[in-house]
């Protein structure tokens, strides 16, 4: 039995057809255009679907529009938890719900909404120290977390099968500045959201993927702790953020901010290996190795004596579909063999399967 938060913003999307980029504090002006509200569709879709699993569930809503109508509507009783103080919502109303679903201790929290409404939800449940799953059914002008499922279909199936969480972030933009055509993410907050492969990942921009995993490592840089760092294009921009002229097809080796290894082969990197290690690699695009094309020169006795941190952008990640190793030492490869994380953002990660 799952149980199950359902909360719906049921003005979010209602700016999207009529041209206003975005809901937030448009909400009149959208009325005035002829919008219609999107959001309960959104959840109607996600619950016929849901229905359709037949699996079971309780849901725990809130009152009329967020959720309640809804629910009923698609031959659910659902639990209500409290109702919206007047009829035009806020986002307070949906912290409420959402602190009332902390208390219930439930499995998961589906909300139907954009980035906005990611950002409520996330945020009161950092607020009170919680770490309840979230999932979203988009329904939002703007979509650019990763904690959306793909479609309000998806959004059903995953939340009644997922056994697995990782973190996601969940950003936002400025609508004003959108609709100047000025679009700046903003890190609203990190939020627990099921493993799926029909969750969306999150859209970066300013510098893209990369770039955003690229600064993530270099603000999480330890000091006393030897960074191994491996070959590639994505490696290439870390070096650069960390100030170091690294090579582009060759191993670094760096520490406190010195360079101690340009260009090294295994003697020279092991030689310089200090209490606490970490090998940096990047997966080969099309391939998916981690080790054993073009980083031999990370041998297995430096893999043994380091941890492991793997990076790469989520168009490489879909790419190639599962890592790979082929270190020459099977012991070593058996023992690299499962799920790993890998940082595709400044804070997010994605579990991959090592083959």
């Amino acid at each position: 039995m799952r149980r199950l938060g359902f909360v719906v913003n049921p003005i979010a999307g209602m700016g999207g057809r009529v041209g206003l980029k975005g809901t937030d504090g448009k909400v009149e002006e959208a009325r005035a255009r002829g919008a219609e509200m999107r959001a309960p569709d959104r959840a109607g879709e996600m619950l016929t679907e849901l229905a359709d699993t037949g699996a079971e569930v309780t849901l725990y809503t809130w009152g009329g529009l967020m959720g309640e109508a809804e629910a009923v509507e698609h031959g659910f009783d659902p639990e209500v938890l409290g109702r919206p103080e007047r009829e035009q919502t806020t986002p307070e109303d949906t912290r409420r719900a959402v602190r009332a679903f902390l208390e219930a201790d439930l499995d998961l929290v589906l909300f139907v909404g954009g980035d906005g409404t990611a950002a409520d939800v996330a945020e009161t449940i950092a607020d009170a120290g919680g770490d309840l799953p979230i999932l979203g059914v988009p329904a939002g002008v703007k979509v650019y977390s990763a904690v959306f499922a793909v479609t309000p279909e998806a959004a059903a199936h995953v939340a009644v099968s997922f056994d697995s969480t990782e973190r996601a972030e969940v950003n936002d933009i400025d609508e004003d500045e959108y609709r100047e055509g000025e679009v700046h993410t903003e890190l609203r907050a990190l939020a627990t959201v099921p493993v799926a492969p029909q969750r969306q990942g999150g859209k970066q921009l300013s510098g893209g993927t990369v770039e955003g995993l690229a600064e993530g490592f270099a603000e999480d840089v330890e000091p006393g702790r030897t960074y191994i760092l491996g070959p590639g294009g994505t490696l290439g921009t870390i070096k650069e953020k960390l100030g170091i002229d690294g090579t582009a097809l060759g191993v670094d080796v760096y520490r406190d901010g010195e360079v101690l290894v340009s260009d090294g082969a295994a003697d020279d990197i092991a030689a310089v290996l200090g209490e606490r290690n970490t090998v940096v690699v990047s997966p080969i695009g099309g391939q998916g190795f981690i080790f054993g094309r073009g980083n031999q020169q990370i041998s297995p006795e430096i893999i043994r004596n380091s941890e492991i941190e793997i990076v790469a952008s989520r168009r490489k990640l879909e790419d190639i579909g599962a890592l790979r190793v082929d270190t020459g030492d099977e012991a070593l490869d058996e023992s690299l063999r499962g799920w790993q994380r890998v940082r595709v953002g400044r804070y997010e990660t994605r579990l991959m399967e090592v083959l």
